[in-house]
């Protein structure tokens, strides 16, 4: 439990590769996490290839992390496995909906946080990439995604480089409910959020952006409405390709 409390994002990584025995197992470990209905509703693609890895860079911003980690990792929902399990079994599959892509995803997700507490406590580091589901389309073109496979997270892992400080979290009693959710009064988010405001770092990370607050920086900067719509329409234009909606 202590070495999950001190883990910290690795985005510069040694030159040396993961032994393929280690990979193996991690992976082997990773496959344990739960699933819906016992069907393991996912896939990942393991690129090492440097000429793969300089493809897939500009589809995650060009993140120096996914040219130089040893290997990236995109996991995906898939409901092409099971759907074609069905068919030659003389079962009528009924997958091709938003349902099982939620389904999937889930899994999908649970298998990529399991392996990134495995890595890590295997010494290597990881970094989760939040692009994934920005240009969905052409990662699909490029790892040549059948039907009814969709990728929905990506990971970065190697051996370290750095000791990066370990980044701040909101307080356990600003995210945990008792029985019911209690939404949140103006003095209670003020409180939740009053350290991470408070950092040298936050604040010259607003006074950069030449903005008031940090909260400004996030909904102005980083995260905008308009770059929210334009992914939302790529990410829905996926998903009708794919066979999802």
């Amino acid at each position: 439990m202590e070495s999950i409390r001190q883990r910290r994002t690795i985005r510069k990584y040694q030159d040396k590769p993961i032994p393929a025995q280690l990979m193996e197992q991690l992976l082997a470990t990773a496959c344990r996490a739960s699933t819906m209905g016992g069907m393991q509703l996912y896939s990942i693609v393991i690129t090492h290839d440097a000429g793969m890895k300089e493809r897939l860079a500009p589809l995650h911003f060009n993140q120096p992390m996914v040219r130089e980690a040893a290997a990236v990792l995109t996991f995906c929902a898939d409901f092409n496995r099971a759907t074609h399990w069905c068919e030659i079994n003389k079962a009528a599959p009924g997958y091709d909906n938003f349902e099982s892509f939620f389904n999937a995803s889930i899994d999908a997700l649970l298998v990529a946080q399991t392996f990134c507490t495995a890595a890590e406590d295997a010494g290597l580091g990881i970094c989760y990439l939040g692009t994934t589901t920005y240009e969905p389309g052409k990662i699909i073109d490029l790892l040549r995604l059948p039907r009814l496979v969709f990728p929905v997270a990506t990971v970065t892992v190697g051996y370290p480089a750095e000791h990066p400080a370990q980044p701040d979290r909101l307080p356990l009693d600003g995210i945990v409910h008792g029985e019911t959710y209690h939404d949140y009064t103006d003095d209670d988010i003020k409180r939740i959020y009053a350290y991470r405001e408070s950092l040298e770092e936050n604040k010259e990370f607003v006074r950069i952006n030449n903005k008031e607050t940090l909260a400004q920086v996030f909904t102005d900067c980083r995260y905008t409405r308009a770059d929210n719509e334009a992914f939302s329409k790529k990410l829905l234009d996926a998903l009708r390709r794919q066979g999802f909606i």
